[in-house]
């Protein structure tokens, strides 16, 4: 038989029960929607983690005190007091070290005459600014003479501003100029950072900043100890070894012979970027994985509905085969038929999974990306799914004796 007449014979025999292979096109519609679905909102997790983290600054490393192996908390005003403000001079005299901005911080009921709230006080220096790569939506950032001069100023990230002051483009006030009170201090605010995202209780857009000499006199209680170093590398490939250099630094200044002991953690972004793609990419592969089981599903349909097809048509198989048709020909025209619709059901499949995910990163609140590499997979996963399914029915039809299947009733 000709490829046409092949193709012909198999749309009529599928349009022959719309219900029952609309039924089974469904089935692989919805997994291959749902790979695309689900693969796009793991896409899109890691792409907002690699996002927030590479916005958090660049070729950055933070040092933190507290001991690794004692899975010590981040130390806020009263925290781990392990790093010195001297560390901070000591490590900024290194070669790979582009700019350092020591860090004094912890949480404040901050009241303003329009509002309150609690926010994250980062004591830090002019450094912050390019260090963290913070933008400013409106006035400036703290400077080197407000922390020489301890000055009581502050700078909002902007979720902080709008609780406090409301949104100025809604009838709120312009925080610019108005003072806000931490910790019975007066803080005039001289700037507001722009938009920035984040996620936990380090969200830039709800902390407050203020002057290092400023924030360790009045906030923390003179003390010389810091919350964290962050440190920007002269260039990427410099962060290993300044990573190094800083671990034996702060060893040799410590006094600790044992890095293990280290009383102190030095963390690179890369390597957290790294290990936070590489959780991203595994949580990917499970939700296709949990979605590939409705896949399986869908191609066991489509194997009972051709075995159930052959049933029914014993006995054309069994007249198709005493007029000349080979074995050959009665296979290919099951195996068309199966592939003919899970080729259909692929192209439906990844126009409902574009339209959902979509719809998800739209409506849901949840950031997805659709790449081309998922769609290609779920297509494929489509096309090899009517050839292993279609395969055993169309092997069966063939393997009929013509004379059986013609007494067939």
């Amino acid at each position: 038989m000709k490829l046409s007449d092949i193709l012909e014979e198999s749309v009529i025999a599928i349009g022959a029960n719309k219900v029952r292979s609309g039924l089974t096109v469904l089935g692989i519609v919805i997994g291959i929607a749902s790979v695309i679905a689900l693969t796009a909102i793991g896409q899109g997790s890691q792409a907002s983690i690699t996002s927030a983290i590479e916005s958090a600054g660049s070729n950055l490393l933070t040092v933190s005190p507290g001991a690794s192996s004692s899975g010590g908390v981040r130390g806020a005003y009263g925290g781990a007091k392990t790093l010195l403000l001297t560390d901070a001079e000591a490590i900024s005299e290194l070669s790979l070290v582009k700019a350092i901005a020591p860090q004094v911080t912890g949480r404040y009921q901050v009241i303003a005459t329009a509002g309150n709230s609690n926010a994250n006080v980062i004591a830090t220096t002019a450094a912050y600014e390019t260090v963290r790569n913070v933008t400013m939506s409106g006035g400036t950032f703290i400077t080197d003479s407000d922390t020489s001069s301890y000055s009581k100023v502050a700078v909002l990230g902007s979720t902080i501003a709008t609780d406090l002051f409301g949104d100025p483009a809604a009838g709120g006030t312009d925080p610019i100029g108005q003072t806000i009170r931490i910790k019975s201090t007066k803080f005039t605010i001289v700037g507001v950072t722009a938009a920035k995202g984040g996620f936990g209780p380090d969200n830039a857009d709800n902390a407050i900043y203020v002057p290092l000499s400023t924030g360790m006199r009045f906030l923390a209680g003179e003390t010389t100890y810091l919350s964290t170093l962050s440190i920007t590398a002269v260039d990427q490939k410099s962060m290993d070894q300044l990573q190094t250099d800083i671990t034996d630094l702060l060893l040799t200044r410590h006094k600790i012979s044992d890095s293990t002991s280290a009383d102190f953690r030095v963390m690179n972004q890369a390597d957290l970027a790294s290990t936070m793609t590489s959780t991203s990419r595994t949580l990917t592969l499970l939700l296709a994985a949990i979605a590939g089981i409705s896949l399986l599903v869908g191609g066991i349909g489509i194997m009972n509905m051709m075995l159930t097809t052959v049933t029914e048509r014993t006995r054309e198989i069994g007249l198709r085969k005493a007029i000349g048709a080979k074995r050959r020909d009665i296979s290919i025209q099951f195996l068309v038929e199966a592939v003919i619709m899970t080729f259909l059901s692929g192209i439906i499949g990844v126009v409902v999974g574009w339209l959902a995910s979509m719809g998800i990163n739209h409506f849901g609140g949840l950031n997805s990306v659709i790449t081309v590499q998922w769609v290609v997979i779920a297509f494929g996963l489509s096309a090899l799914i009517g050839i292993v399914f279609g395969f055993y029915p169309a092997r069966r039809a063939s393997g009929l004796n013509p004379i059986q299947a013609l007494r067939y009733e």
